[in-house]
């Protein structure tokens, strides 16, 4: 026990001597000056906050201090703003992105420390547009994905409807993902949709196979009525522009259910446009198989989004290998609503920016099983092709057992069409599997319907 407090003792009056000696350490020519981020000031490279908010940049500490010769610089994008050894930033009104920069500098040496302030608008003027074109991003999307001169919307799958009625909304509020997309969208005039759904099979975007969380809860008026305030208190509350209702999720087992699931879209909807302040959108993602009729009055929705893709035709054992986004199968789907009495300036088509890759195949060359077949974003297709014009084909027979896809000369007749019979736009499923330069396809969408 002796030992111990003698070592204790000789370490305090160590510590002490080192403090003593500290302040006559005489700093050499090759010293860095030391930035000590006592309270994380820096450790998130970015910060989200909304107009009228301010930032501090405090709990810091240096080495040598300015007593000793430290000079402290504040910029915000590169000019010079202060002095001191804490900041605290008030951004201009209306909203932007800034640098932030600390640099320390001692006998001409200088250490630096960044963060990047984006600052969400609380007003903002939508762009026009004459038709609409829509990224819709997974819940796996976030605003990197996004080239905000190709698109006139943006829909994120941000909302996650759970059995007992609640709302994960985890993917959009990990790292500000949902922030981020609303203050770069408003920034650009866009407006921003949150999507909410159930749980969702994979990259298809369809719903996982037998399952009726999101159609269980609509269909409950009492829960229905808690999902109503849930959505509209996060979507008043994030300054979000609208909701999409992204139904796919209608059961596929049970006929009398998944009927049921349709149904309850036309009142939630209702209750949602009820609910929200005037002029938030309310759209719906539907289905074009007969589930199609059980769908109940969505007049309340400033637009549908129709899936006009994925025909399912290729991919059941022993089907033939083929295309199964083709335009016809748009055309076709497009006119399951227009039959159904919808006009065309409120259906806005889907494209899909992914496509099946056949990995086994039976002895007459079909597809084996229902598990033989993988769905590939567009992105992984080009990567895994050395042709560099995969991006002009839909089809190419050295991935897998071969891959059918949307390339850009597909989507631009597509979008050629959609332009030309005057609907009110298209959406890519999803935007966070297409590319950001001249093999995009949302930017062939844009420019091809603009």
């Amino acid at each position: 026990m002796k030992k111990i407090v003698a070592i204790i003792a000789v370490a305090l009056i160590l510590f002490q001597l080192g403090c003593s000696n500290d302040k006559e350490y005489t700093f050499d020519s090759d010293f860095y000056p030391r930035i000590f981020d006592n309270g994380n000031t820096f450790t998130s490279p970015n910060r989200i906050v909304e107009e009228g908010a301010s930032v501090n940049f405090n709990r810091l500490s240096f080495s040598p201090s300015p007593s000793k010769g430290m000079e402290i610089s504040w910029k915000v994008n590169g000019q010079h703003v202060s002095s001191d050894t804490a900041f605290v930033f008030t951004p201009p009104n209306g909203g932007g992105e800034f640098e932030v920069t600390l640099e320390a500098s001692f006998k001409g040496n200088v250490s630096t420390r960044k963060s990047k302030v984006l600052v969400s608008p609380s007003t903002y003027a939508p762009k026009p547009f004459d038709q609409i074109a829509l990224s819709y991003l997974t819940e796996n999307g976030n605003a990197s994905f996004i080239d905000w001169k190709q698109v006139t919307h943006v829909a994120f799958n941000g909302a996650r409807v759970l059995p007992e009625g609640g709302i994960d909304f985890s993917k959009g509020d990990l790292n500000q993902v949902t922030d981020e997309l609303v203050a770069r969208a408003h920034l650009n005039g866009i407006p921003f949709l949150l999507s909410v759904s159930g749980r969702l099979s994979g990259v298809d975007g369809w719903a996982l196979y037998n399952n009726s969380d999101f159609g269980d809860v609509i269909s409950n008026p009492t829960l229905m009525a808690q999902l109503v305030t849930t959505l509209v208190d996060y979507v008043e509350r994030k300054k979000i522009d609208g909701i999409d209702v992204l139904m796919t999720d209608l059961s596929n087992d049970d006929a009398a259910i998944a009927g049921r699931n349709a149904a309850a879209v036309g009142p939630f909807i209702n209750a949602l446009k009820a609910a929200l302040q005037p002029g938030k959108l309310v759209t719906a993602t539907v289905t074009t198989n007969y589930l199609h009729w059980n769908y109940t009055d969505l007049s309340q929705a400033d637009w549908i989004h129709v899936r006009a893709y994925d025909d399912g035709a290729h991919v059941s054992p022993g089907a033939p290998l083929g295309q199964s986004s083709t335009l016809d199968y748009m055309i076709s789907s497009a006119a399951v609503w227009t039959n159904k009495g919808f006009a065309k300036n409120k259906l806005v088509l889907g494209m899909p920016a992914y496509g099946i890759r056949y990995d086994e195949l039976d002895s007459d060359g079909n597809n084996l099983s229902w598990g033989s077949y993988t769905n590939v974003s567009y992105t992984s297709i080009l990567q895994a092709s050395s042709d560099a014009d995969a991006y002009k084909k839909d089809y190419l027979p050295n991935i897998g057992k071969g891959v059918y896809y949307n390339g850009v000369v597909l989507i631009k007749e597509k979008a050629d069409y959609v332009k030309e019979q005057g609907f009110k736009g298209a959406y890519l499923w999803a935007g966070d599997y297409d590319v950001k330069d001249n093999r995009s396809l949302m930017a062939t969408i844009k420019a091809n319907i603009k």
